[in-house]
């Protein structure tokens, strides 16, 4: 495809190059490397999750075109698809090369990823003791002849693909699958040393295999070869319209039906004898050849992600952080009392998520707190929030918990937590009608002189107590009398099912998120165009929505500098003449996962400030709840703008979006490396 006159990079493909800046995190020879092993990881997770939503929903495009044709070219899946697949197979092949070189290294530093041929004697009697006493219990062969019910395989697991023979009868073949049981055992193994100083690491795929024998020589086979075999299906919900149904059902029912959705890819070993795989495509009724995915003798790589990093010297892996503390909340002194005084806001991962985990703990034990109400987007596995909160129930509180139930791929863990909830007391509610609830709310409601006097959470991500470990959000905490009033009218939203509330403060969609931040631009554009100062800074995930897009460009023509920081999706180009000249877009990718939406208007020099939960897409506009927040305390105003100016200084991490450069690095004319998120760190440990 030529860029040389695009105005709008194709979303996938943005996204596709965003991955692509991951996996130069896993090449980065300055990236420790046992965390260049997780950034594969990550690399693969989310190469899953594109092919699940992004190039599932593109197929269902194409089916539905093959009976209603569109005349929009642009907008056409099959040539997008054969765009992605171009684009994949490159990224693959960098990928293998990545992983093999790593390996190099890692041995170099006595620390060896082998298979199941490079076992000692030594080794072989430990894998054989491990895998009877922890595998076996696990495995469930299927003869493939026998299966009936393709739909029956997991798409996040893998498979070997097993051809089972005789020596002594050569014709008669036979071919089995196992699952690997990753959700069972750990993928790695680390096995004695032999007796020297070196470190020796096996995939529970060889171990595996190294044992078929353990599995199948009671049935005489006496020769195996495993090749790895994986699915990815469709993960779009299909809610159905059935009213006597309740939302939970329906939900449970389409999640059921997600395990059973159409294959958008089928990945083999490269190796896998041509016989196996035809008998195999056949099986499983796989029709469509772009489906087919030729891969290494691994697959599922996202379980790098937990790769043991308990190996090797300390320089392997980042340096441990200490988590910071900040001046305005200590131990002795009630949080409640400090929010009163004045508006603080908490930076993760910088700063410690235990003040909002005290916080509650707090307010459930205040004898003057009458009530605390939240949003729950997604809870950490072991929930120390929800814990919490049950606990408010039990001295007294009332609390009632939005939980957002389609809050993709962790829609069975918040049906678990809603009925945990529920039996407990807490009132749950579960779905507004046509909409995702995005925003991050907590409002906690405190009786005092007589009177109600509420304090509020506002946050960009979810207040979890594992991703605020790498996940860089902001979390307000306040009592401002305008912004907590709005919070509460968003929790009536809530409860009085979608009666549209006048907010004072607190811009949320689907009502004006949009409009208000157009407002917003425009006012730079008159401003410019009166020859005062004209500027702004956008941070966020993704930017997409178009409507928005083509006003930043009519600001930029105007003469309003724009500087973005997007750390996913961005669709817009910057730099083209008579377009966007104004504009600079940046991403950074490093340690943590750049997470928090803030934006900052220049205002004529009287700068206005917002964080919240919205990225500019048309899903957060238009079908999403979500909750933005004016930040007026000049003390925290002057944080994110420090936080922001040194993040567009970036030279070391950060990426200059472009359509025909997108993972290059940003230089500037500083001979000082500046690595935002080190540096981030250090200017609020010295604050």
């Amino acid at each position: 495809m030529s860029y040389k006159f695009q105005k709008y990079i194709n979303r996938e493909i943005s996204w596709l190059q965003f991955n692509e800046r991951v996996l130069q995190e896993a090449k980065d020879a300055s990236t420790p490397l046992l965390e260049r092993l997780i950034f594969l990881g990550i690399y693969s997770n989310n190469q899953d999750e594109f092919f699940r939503v992004r190039v599932a929903t593109l197929n269902r495009i194409l089916k539905l075109q093959e009976v209603h044709p569109s005349e929009d070219t642009e907008a056409n899946p099959q040539k997008i698809l054969k765009e992605i697949d171009q684009k994949i197979s490159l990224l693959q092949t960098e990928f293998y090369n990545t992983y093999e070189s790593i390996k190099i290294e890692l041995a170099n530093e006595k620390i060896h990823i082998i298979d199941e041929t490079q076992l000692s004697a030594e080794q072989g009697i430990y894998v054989k003791k491990y895998f009877r006493e922890e595998v076996r219990q696990h495995l469930f062969p299927i003869m493939l002849d026998q299966l009936y019910n393709f739909a029956t395989l997991r798409d996040k697991s893998i498979y070997l693909a097993i051809d089972l023979k005789f020596s002594k009868q050569p014709g008669i073949e036979k071919y089995a699958l196992i699952e690997i049981p990753t959700y069972r055992v750990s993928r790695f193994l680390i096995l004695p040393s032999n007796g020297d100083n070196n470190k020796y690491i096996i995939l529970l795929d060889d171990v595996i295999r190294y044992c078929l024998s353990d599995i199948f020589s009671i049935f005489g086979f006496d020769i195996y070869e495993a090749y790895t075999i994986k699915f990815t299906r469709d993960a779009e919900l299909d809610l159905d319209n059935d009213v006597s149904k309740s939302y939970l059902e329906k939900i449970s029912d389409s999640i059921k039906q997600r395990k059973r959705g159409a294959t958008v890819r089928f990945v083999y070993d490269e190796n896998i004898p041509l016989a196996l795989l035809d008998r195999l495509v056949r099986k499983f009724t796989i029709k469509k050849k772009d489906t087919l995915k030729k891969g290494g003798k691994y697959h599922n790589f996202k379980d790098f992600m937990n790769f043991p990093l308990n190996l090797g010297d300390s320089s392997l892996r980042y340096e441990e952080v200490p988590k910071l503390y900040t001046k305005e909340l200590s131990l002795s002194k009630r949080i409640l009392d400090c929010i009163k005084k004045k508006d603080i806001m908490l930076h993760y991962p910088y700063q410690s998520f235990q003040y909002i985990i005290d916080l509650l703990r707090e307010a459930s034990i205040d004898p003057a707190v009458r009530s605390i109400k939240m949003t729950i987007y997604r809870a950490a596995k072991d929930s120390r929030v929800i814990n919490a909160l049950i606990n408010a129930v039990r001295n007294g509180k009332e609390v009632t918990v939005y939980l957002e139930l389609q809050a993709r791929f962790d829609e069975e863990a918040n049906i678990y937590w809603a009925g945990i909830m529920q039996e407990e007391g807490v009132k749950v509610i579960q779905n507004i009608p046509g909409y995702k609830v995005h925003c991050k709310l907590i409002l906690i409601r405190r009786k005092e002189n007589n009177e109600n006097v509420y304090y509020a959470c506002i946050g960009t991500g979810n207040p979890n107590e594992i991703t605020s470990k790498i996940y860089v959000d902001e979390h307000l905490l306040t009592a401002n009398k305008k912004i907590v009033s709005d919070v509460n009218k968003v929790f009536h939203l809530f409860e009085a099912k979608y009666n549209q509330p006048d907010f004072e403060c607190l811009i949320v969609s689907p009502f004006k998120t949009r409009s208000f931040f157009i407002h917003q631009i425009d006012n730079e554009i008159r401003n410019a165009k009166k020859g005062k100062p004209a500027w702004m800074i956008i941070k966020l995930n993704n930017i997409v929505d178009d409507k928005i897009i083509n006003k930043l460009y009519e600001a930029s023509q105007a003469n309003v500098n724009i500087k973005i920081i997007a750390r996913g999706i961005c669709v817009l180009v910057p730099g083209l003449p008579g377009i966007s000249e104004n504009i600079e877009a940046i991403s950074i990718v490093d340690r943590y996962l750049e997470h928090s939406r803030i934006f900052v208007f220049c205002n004529n020099n009287d700068p206005k400030y917002f964080i919240g939960s919205a990225d500019w897409m048309q899903r957060n506009f238009d079908h999403r709840i979500e909750v933005t927040t004016p930040i007026y305390d000049k003390k925290i105003q002057a944080d994110l703008n420090e936080m922001l100016q040194i993040q567009l200084k970036d030279n070391v991490k950060a990426r200059i979006i472009s359509v025909t450069t997108p993972i290059e690095y940003k230089k500037t004319e500083s001979e000082e490396k500046i690595r935002s998120q080190i540096e981030i760190y250090k200017y609020l440990k010295n604050k």
